[in-house]
């Protein structure tokens, strides 16, 4: 064997000794105290127990090493956040420190650089937009104003299911859904349609991929000499696709997947839309729209949209970034740690909801003091803080009234195929808005 050959094996051999040895000279020259960590391999950290459905496996692992939990993604470091206690110092004690979102280069490319309200950098041009948001377009004045184009546009959605009901034929909801909300968001905000109807191109597809993508751990971000996998496994050229489309539609991902999950679990329990359905034409006695001021004295709807909220909410995982040092729980958790809050994880606690907490029952919120607003920590839908959704009541009034006309006008049933069940499975996607993995196809017939 000649030198040039002992000394590359000299060179991989102390560069893979170096790999190995270097986490526990880490753990044992740092004297600051960190939260638990499972044992992670070396350059790729704890990447390795991840899965597809990223809140599920974190809340196994928070079930083992506790609701403050430290992991590590090749070399940046995770907080995972996995209680009510924990959330509240995270997003209220120390919320301005918690206030900034992780950058990853699919949020750059996808989100323009992080210049939108959701991923920008907590700072002044961040405080201007989110002011504009909340006075000037998401004001309950301003979505009060928009009244007639939801209306007009969930009636063009019952004329089509009035029609597959008189033919018997089965429709694909999820798509329906799609369309309305896409629809009134772009009407709204930009004085048109852009479905087939007003001349343009949408997609249910292209908008959850982009929420796929949204959610996807870029290799490269994490493991920066392995950035190529990324290219290998088409992450990056999935991104330069969906670029291509009107992106303003991601932003009704939340609504549509609201009222899709909502009437997934009323036809789960049937029960509970019988008992909505009563409701409902109580209020409503006419035979024509259901009015959003008469859904205002819908309790029982309420309490509906708050459990579907809680079991399936539309972001399972916050992400926050810690700008500076800071103590929490009396752990150590250092300035660029980036931070994950199951909110899945919390709403499913059964300290707080009971030992039925996996199951979907509407009626617990009955005498719980909680609100979509984020102010009780065991229950953020939305998010809580200064990071919290802007646009919560934009969203719930297109949700209320959408289902209150459709769950008035319709009996549902599962569109069943040859050795089907008679009930709408409960099969998530994968992305960073976690929705229903396969649309809902149903069979509508008029009351």
């Amino acid at each position: 064997m000649d030198m040039e050959m002992i000394l590359i094996y000299v060179c991989m051999a102390t560069f893979l000794a170096y790999l190995f040895l270097k986490p526990l000279f880490t753990r044992t020259t740092n004297k600051k105290n960190l939260p638990p960590s499972p044992w992670r391999l070396p350059v790729i950290g704890n990447l390795h127990q991840m899965s597809l459905y990223p809140h599920r496996c974190l809340h196994s692992l928070s079930l083992r090493y506790g609701p403050l939990m430290l992991l590590h993604f090749g070399s940046v470091p995770i907080l995972v956040v996995s209680s009510a206690d924990a959330a509240r110092d995270v997003m209220k004690t120390h919320d301005i420190k918690f206030s900034n979102r992780p950058k990853t280069k699919t949020v750059d490319k996808l989100l323009k650089w992080g210049t939108e309200i959701g991923f920008s950098p907590y700072g002044e041009y961040w405080r201007k937009v989110k002011s504009i948001c909340v006075m000037k377009l998401l004001s309950n004045k301003t979505v009060s104003s928009f009244e007639n184009i939801r209306e007009e546009e969930i009636n063009v959605m019952m004329e089509k299911l009035e029609k597959a009901s008189f033919l018997s034929s089965p429709v694909n909801l999820s798509e329906f859904l799609t369309t309305l909300t896409n629809d009134v968001l772009t009407r709204i905000v930009l004085g048109r349609k852009y479905s087939h109807e007003g001349g343009g191109y949408i997609s249910q597809n292209v908008v959850r991929r982009f929420m796929e993508l949204l959610g996807a751990f870029p290799i490269g971000d994490f493991i920066p000499v392995l950035a190529w996998i990324d290219r290998i496994r088409g992450l990056d050229s999935k991104v330069d696709h969906v670029l291509k489309e009107d992106m303003l539609f991601a932003g009704t991902v939340t609504t549509f997947t609201l009222i899709e999950w909502t009437m997934t679990e009323l036809m789960r329990h049937p029960e509970c839309m019988k008992k909505l359905q009563d409701e409902i034409r109580s209020v409503s006695t006419h035979n024509s729209y259901v009015s959003e001021k008469e859904v205002e004295k819908m309790n029982y709807l309420n309490l509906v949209i708050k459990e579907v909220l809680r079991v399936h909410p539309p972001a399972p995982m916050i992400p926050r970034q810690v700008s500076e040092d800071v103590e929490l729980h009396g752990y150590d958790i250092a300035a660029g740690t980036q931070v994950l809050i199951n909110v899945w994880a919390i709403q499913r606690e059964t300290a707080t909801w009971g030992p039925d907490a996996e199951e979907f029952r509407p009626e617990r919120h009955l005498d719980l003091l909680v609100d979509f607003q984020g102010q009780n920590y065991n229950y953020i839908p939305f998010g809580s803080g200064r990071r919290g959704c802007p646009g919560i009541g934009f969203a719930l009034a297109l949700v209320g009234v959408t289902l209150a006309n459709l769950v008035k006008r319709f009996e549902w049933r599962v569109h069943v195929e040859t050795m089907g069940d008679d009930k709408p499975d409960l099969a998530e996607a994968v992305g960073a808005d976690v929705c229903r993995k396969f649309p809902l196809v149903v069979c509508p017939s008029s009351v």
